[in-house]
């Protein structure tokens, strides 16, 4: 995949209107630049559109923005991702992951839009011993999970042309994340424990949103008949742990200059069950991405790649 935002080529005119919703999340962020090689984006943020709101006022201010805007592509970014907080919260959680995803994908629908969205492998139990495939039983635990698969069943109802991208452990300079932490705590702190029995693909926000737009270049104009419509994986390429994900970042942040004060030995493996934790995580969050690079031709980068460009971010900010 190239490292650069998607661009049109010589002589394509700019052809889309799209709506973005999240646009100051991880993804959405990322999804801004991507996106402009294909059209005009409306990032909408809360201040546009605040989706805590009553179906009835959010059902309003999404038929007045298609109406202005007219898009022919919606792209919802925008995502209760408070995990722990969502079993306290299951309301608010089932408000902004399964209700207004839904709405969006029927504003979209009756637009003519096409609509994306962007779910997790908290739909999954996480026993599986191998990567989970698109058709693999759900069977999420938390409530967060639930909640995301619930959205995935209301976009997906709602409007025939969807894709519907599956991820894991987003990373990115921009917002907050793992990776950002654990530097953090890496110049603090003299020892961690980080969880080593979770294994999953730290995704970059810029391959998540590259690879968007890659698809929705092929795809924005076709019809709902078109097979490739529907639900993929897309994860980086290779598996790790949360410990080796945090000793390699740390390693990482280390040979680059960062004042890191903790050393690789004081970085201690743990269980799940000794961190305990509100809402239950998969321990096997590998997510098998076949279906999406057979279908769109892809061939997905290595997570460390993607890693290795936000620690470059956060290093050298522009």
């Amino acid at each position: 995949m190239p490292k650069q935002a998607f661009r049109l080529t010589a002589g394509e005119a700019l052809k889309h209107s799209i709506l973005l919703f999240g646009a100051n999340g991880q993804v959405g962020h990322a999804l801004q630049t991507s996106l402009s090689g294909l059209g005009d984006v409306i990032a909408c943020t809360r201040e546009q559109i605040d989706f805590s709101q009553s179906t009835e006022i959010v059902t309003a201010a999404l038929g007045a923005l298609t109406q202005r805007y007219q898009p022919s592509v919606i792209v919802n970014a925008t995502a209760y991702t408070a995990v722990d907080r969502a079993q306290s919260e299951p309301e608010l959680a089932q408000r902004i992951n399964a209700i207004v995803p839904g709405l969006i994908a029927q504003a979209a629908q009756k637009t003519g839009a096409c609509v994306v969205h962007f779910s997790t492998d908290y739909v999954f139990k996480g026993d599986k011993t191998s990567p989970y495939v698109e058709t693999d039983q759900t069977d999420p635990q938390s409530v967060y999970g639930q909640t995301k698969l619930d959205g995935e069943h209301a976009v997906a109802s709602a409007c025939a042309r969807h894709l519907i991208f599956r991820t894991s452990w987003v990373v990115s300079a921009h917002g907050g994340n793992f990776l950002k932490t654990m530097l953090k705590l890496a110049q603090e702190r003299d020892a961690l424990n980080v969880v080593a029995d979770q294994v999953g693909a730290p995704t970059s926000a810029n391959l998540l949103a590259t690879v968007t737009t890659q698809i929705l270049h092929a795809l924005a104009e076709q019809p709902g008949t078109d097979p490739r419509w529907g639900l993929y994986h897309l994860v980086a390429a290779g598996h790790t742990n949360w410990h080796a994900y945090a000793c390699y970042v740390i390693a990482q942040a280390r040979a680059a200059g960062w004042p890191i004060k903790i050393q690789d030995q004081a970085i201690s493996p743990i269980a799940t069950k000794d961190y305990p934790v509100a809402a239950p995580r998969p321990l096997n969050s590998r997510l098998d991405t076949q279906k999406l690079c057979k279908a769109f031709n892809l061939t997905l980068p290595e997570w460390r790649i993607g890693v290795d460009e936000v620690l470059q971010a956060l290093k050298s900010p522009a």
